[in-house]
């Protein structure tokens, strides 16, 4: 008798508030390994609020946060970390001035000696970091020592993803990595994005571009003032009706007759 598969993380009818102001409300969503999550909604629907719940920086008011099947309430952004969820963000958090290994070690660095003699071990950092980079299919980068200014957009993201898969992300997740790219970066980062769910982590993708989510999702979350207006799995919706969706079409109508008990005009 098979079982269905345990998210590696879900928030379960989380509501988050700021004073009078609901940010979220009663919002469930589940992350699956090996899977590529989606999630859509206009500027203001809870996005950024969801996802800072789900990466520690905010706790729930209300519901509650589980890993592996597991109640764990996300005390703070390191405790998240330190747990496997890792969040990359638009501006990747990269210092241009400084070294692709220097970036990818930044805060955790390797270090060879002790006491007195102990000091950064720059060799097998060069080496873990231009390794990892290559391995996601970032080929123009042939020394750790090039500066990090001096990659494109995509080759950025792409560096952070390396860098949160080696120090040992289970979820990992994407705020809007390719809303400031061209089409050719953009699809570096979908490739990286590929690559991460064939390694088995969970994916949040945080996307305003109907392409890349279609291209790329396996589940689908619309969020709408807070809410989670519509789920699906791929193959539930057709085009059509995602691009609907996604421009807050139907959802819209669903809504408003599930808040107010009344159907749109």
């Amino acid at each position: 008798m098979s079982t269905a598969p345990i998210p590696v993380l879900e928030l379960e009818h989380v509501g988050k508030s700021f004073g009078g102001t609901h940010a979220l409300t009663d919002a469930t969503i589940g992350v699956f390994a090996g899977e590529v999550h989606c999630l859509l909604g206009d500027n203001g629907a809870g996005k950024s609020t969801l996802i800072k719940v789900m990466s520690g920086i905010h706790q729930p008011t209300s519901g509650r946060v589980l890993i592996d099947g597991v109640e764990t309430p996300l005390v703070s952004a390191r405790f998240a970390q330190d747990r496997g969820i890792a969040t990359v963000h638009q501006d990747v958090g990269m210092i241009p001035l400084m070294s692709v290994a220097r970036n990818f070690f930044l805060g955790r660095e390797l270090t060879r000696g002790r006491g007195p003699f102990r000091r950064i071990d720059m060799k097998r950092a060069r080496e873990i970091s231009l390794e990892h980079v290559r391995s996601m299919g970032i080929r123009r980068v042939h020394d750790a020592d090039q500066m990090v200014g001096t990659l494109s957009g995509g080759e950025r993201q792409a560096l952070a993803i390396a860098r949160a898969m080696y120090f040992g992300a289970k979820v990992l997740i994407l705020d809007e990595p390719t809303s400031a790219l061209g089409v050719k970066e953009a699809s570096i980062v979908l490739k990286q994005i590929e690559v991460a769910r064939s390694r088995g982590l969970g994916v949040v993708f945080i996307t305003h571009n109907a392409s890349h989510a279609l291209a790329i999702g396996d589940r689908f979350t619309v969020l709408i003032q807070g809410r989670v207006a519509a789920a699906w799995t791929r193959g539930e919706r057709s085009r059509n009706d995602v691009l609907d969706l996604m421009a807050g079409g139907e959802v819209v109508d669903d809504l408003f007759e599930k808040v107010t008990g009344e159907a749109a005009s």
